[in-house]
């Protein structure tokens, strides 16, 4: 790739202007900044910004602005690739570069499988629009209509005289032309793409693999110190008083501080060395006085005895459709089972780090943030400074799954580089990680249902246990269940029931939030029902589904559920997986599927379980809609890392709370997903024609019931509670 040409902040803004800004300006920018297309030619303009996401120069040079930060879910590569294809320049030859947070932009969050469906037309249109323009450049430096021309790797062409000219020398005449509305210009018709669709490695990828500094954890300042910084062990807590003196005399100390509460910003003490060897040395010598409140009743322990008794007990309904009693006393058979599943860590890769300058009266962030907008808005009140005097500049994370959503690791640098006054680097440890995270919710479910004479699910009841907050009656974070959640709005007969008990653990969304664990529940429960109709659970999925239709959802969070894409994706499971095949005992396969963020997946599992126990999970296969593919290398990696991380949860993961503590500290106690247990994984994609939507989490909430309705194929063992390492697996 070629070296980018600088262009400072105020460059920028003097190009977009003298390219008219149509397009981010309709985008992107205020009505009143519609004013600078009047803006007069300036003839040291060197390069050619037709919107925000573009920049050509007279060298030929192309450089595309990703614009979402990437935590490996691939959309430093794929939003270039949209915009690349419009353009009609190869993807290979441009320089992409990743952009720090703008309001020019546009939103820059990144989380819930949002990046594609939602920057899809507006990255074709920026690229649409470069192209027209650069068309019409060509036009008028020829002298022939625009409707002769053609454009090709980067260049326009004039078949009918065979010439040829490139983008570069086209820049500067495209760059005085005024910009034409992003909603008129052509877009190409998908037959005619060559780049969305393909195979593209990540951009990113040949300094992954070298260990160049990409990641927020590289970032390194002239006269930075690094810190780190210690929280109350139970949650809530605050610091009374610290050995400060003591600590501040270490080696290659520069000073230690305790830090107040305040909005977003939980209470601790800071310490500020050269190194981060010397930091974290010295906080084993911090000795703090905590108030720790009164942390008895939170464990784990409490939690599951808690919802035992509530489970026990009606709880209030949010979803009541037709007579269920009714239908269970009319059955030939009803199930009852109660299912349950723990907090579980993200557990990124990278822990949380973040570098902060304050230079008077402004604030510069190096930060691996998946929302650097909800980042600012944080630190806007703690810097007491103005949103324009702070810049964000927005580095790779090595992880995401949500956990840099919440930027609490932003907001303790900020405070502490406010009173450092130099550049600080906050680096947290492992054990700071799992021990201070925003957990995925633990919940339990008491379910009951029936299928009848015909063999076909009749009525379905789920008390559902979730956790509230600090004794509020709202489920915590992403601990809420939608009452359109499967089988509802398939059922004639539904029954939902609500009941949340109190706890202090902070949770939040973790991939896939929700869905990640409800799948296991409903699909496995699905599951025994079809065991108990004697029908072949196949079959039993693709009759509760029913006619083709677009079923309606309701509610801040229903979302239309297509049953025809879900059969599809269904039948093709069964196919590729060749699902009827008999296996010896021992050895199983199990199916489900999952309606989440927008994607349609059905996994099939093959696993077998030795004599002693020993699981092992052979290949999973993947049937996939999520509409059109953008890069199916990078679509790929997201299904089979999907599969890696949902076995690894559900097999391995748990997090357990006594005394207002986290237990877990590592991985040595809470364990990945090793190479060597990884299964094979298949994946068929159905492109249909609908909208392209996410990836990152469709896949995740399917892999834990395939698995588990596996292991009940091979041992006839049930596994209703997760991780599946507290289940005994031995033969039935």
């Amino acid at each position: 790739m070629k070296a980018s040409q600088p262009l400072d902040r105020r460059e920028f803004f003097k190009v977009s202007a003298l390219a008219g800004g149509g397009f981010a300006l309709s985008y992107y920018l205020s009505p009143v900044a519609a004013l600078a297309q009047s803006a007069a030619v300036d003839n040291t303009a060197r390069v050619f910004v037709p919107n925000a996401f573009i920049r050509i120069y007279p060298d030929g040079t192309v450089k595309l602005m990703a614009k979402t930060p990437d935590s490996g879910q691939g959309v430093k590569t794929a939003l270039p690739m949209i915009i690349a294809e419009e353009m009609d320049v190869a993807i290979d030859k441009v320089i992409i570069e990743q952009a720090d947070f703008d309001p020019i932009y546009g939103g820059q969050a990144a989380g819930g499988s949002r990046t594609i469906p939602s920057s899809y037309e507006p990255m074709r249109r920026a690229g649409a629009v470069a192209r027209a323009m650069l068309i019409t450049a060509a036009a008028q430096h020829w002298g022939v209509p625009a409707d002769e021309l053609s454009t090709e790797n980067g260049a326009v062409l004039h078949p009918p005289t065979s010439r040829a000219i490139t983008y570069g020398e086209l820049a500067l005449k495209a760059a005085l032309l005024p910009v034409p509305d992003a909603a008129s210009v052509k877009l190409k018709d998908p037959s005619e793409f060559k780049i969305i669709g393909s195979r593209i490695g990540g951009v990113d990828n040949p300094s992954l693999v070298t260990g160049q500094p990409l990641f927020g954890i590289d970032m390194k300042l002239p006269g930075m110190l690094h810190a780190v910084y210690e929280r109350c062990p139970t949650f809530g807590g605050n610091p009374v008083s610290a050995n400060l003196d003591r600590v501040k005399a270490l080696p290659g100390v520069r000073d230690a501080f305790i830090v107040a509460r305040a909005a977003g910003l939980q209470p601790g003490v800071a310490i500020l060395a050269d190194t981060t060897w010397a930091a974290f040395s010295a906080r084993r010598q911090l000795q703090v006085v905590w108030d720790e409140g009164d942390p008895s009743a939170q464990s784990s322990t409490v939690y599951d005895a808690t919802a035992a008794t509530l489970g026990r007990q009606p709880g209030k309904v949010v979803r009541n459709d037709g007579d269920v009693d009714a239908a269970f006393a009319g059955a030939k058979a009803v199930v009852e089972a109660a299912y349950s599943y723990p907090y579980i860590s993200h557990a990124t890769l990278e822990p949380q780090n973040c570098t902060a300058w304050f230079k008077g009266d402004q604030l510069e962030i190096w930060s691996p943030t998946q929302n650097p907008g909800g980042q600012l808005d944080q630190i806007v009140a703690l810097a007491g400074l103005p949103k324009e005097r702070i810049k964000i500049h927005v580095t790779r994370s090595g992880g995401g799954f949500g956990r840099r959503l919440i930027n609490d690791y932003a907001v303790e640098v900020a405070a502490i580089a406010k009173q450092a006054k130099v550049p600080v680097k906050l680096t947290w440890s492992r054990e700071d990680d799992m021990r201070h995270d925003f957990y995925r919710p633990c919940g339990w479910h008491f379910l009951k249902g029936s299928v009848d004479a015909q063999g076909k699910l009749s009525a379905w009841k789920n008390h559902f246990i979730t956790v509230g907050f600090k004794g509020t009656e709202t489920p915590a974070s992403s601990a809420g269940l939608s009452p359109d959640e499967m089988p509802a709005r398939f059922l004639a007969n539904y029954r939902l029931e609500q009941s949340i008990q109190s706890t202090s653990v902070p949770t939040g969304p973790l991939r896939a939030p929700g869905s990640n664990a409800l799948a296991f529940v409903f699909q496995s429960f699905i599951d025994e029902l079809a065991h108990a109709a004697g029908r072949d659970p196949l079959e039993f999925r693709l009759e509760l589904l029913g006619d083709d239709r677009l079923v309606p959802g309701t509610g801040n969070r229903g979302a239309p559920y297509s049953s025809a894409r879900m059969k599809a994706v269904l039948r093709k499971v069964g196919e590729i997986s060749g699902w009827g095949i008999k296996h010896p005992k021992g050895r199983g396969l199990g199916i489900a599927f999952h309606f989440s963020h927008s994607g349609y997946v059905a996994q099939v599992a093959d696993v077998s379980v030795a004599p002693d126990g020993t699981l092992k999970v052979h290949q999973v296969w993947c049937a996939v809609d999520v509409g059109p593919i953008i890069n199916r290398s990078g679509a790929e990696n997201q299904v089979q890392g999907s599969v890696g991380d949902g076995l690894s949860a559900a097999w391995l993961q748990e997090i357990t709370v006594e005394r207002g503590r986290v237990v877990q500290s590592n991985f040595a106690d809470y364990p990945l997903l090793r190479i060597n247990d990884m299964p094979k994984v298949e994946i068929a994609f159905i492109e249909s024609k609908n909208p392209p939507t996410g990836l990152g989490e469709p896949p995740y909430p399917v892999t834990p019931p395939a698995i588990c309705n596996a292991i009940f194929a091979a041992t006839g063992k049930r596994i209703r509670t997760l991780p599946i390492t507290k289940t005994d697996l031995r033969w039935a």
